[in-house]
């Protein structure tokens, strides 16, 4: 699974989010959600569509290929947190998290 999977596919619900939103549930900018997503529009996993409270903007959607990644990416993440945990412990993991955070100027 790619970073632009578990970037995306577990924060677009089914009525669609615009990308500004994707990116802050997912806690990245805005410029690196945007390169996420045209990844997996090319590669037919989401689609864009209109915004019909917004003109300007348009919302994403998971395609049928995009909602059968759903469970395998949140499986595939928390499996690699486990490992990560069980190298340096759950605690060390969440300041390295809030460290990750703060660097990144998402807080």
């Amino acid at each position: 699974m790619a970073p632009a999977h578990a970037h995306v596919i577990p924060f677009v619900p089914a009525e669609g989010i615009q990308i500004g939103q994707l990116a802050k549930l997912a806690k990245v900018r805005k410029q690196t959600m945007a390169q996420s997503v045209e990844q997996l529009v090319a590669s037919g996993y989401v689609r864009r569509g209109p915004d019909p409270s917004d003109r300007r903007a348009s919302l994403i959607f998971l395609t049928e290929a995009g909602r059968a990644l759903g469970p395998t990416s949140l499986v595939a993440g928390r499996k690699v947190e486990e490992g990560w945990a069980e190298v340096v412990g759950t605690e060390e993991l969440e300041q390295v998290r809030r460290a990750l955070i703060r660097l990144l100027g998402l807080t």
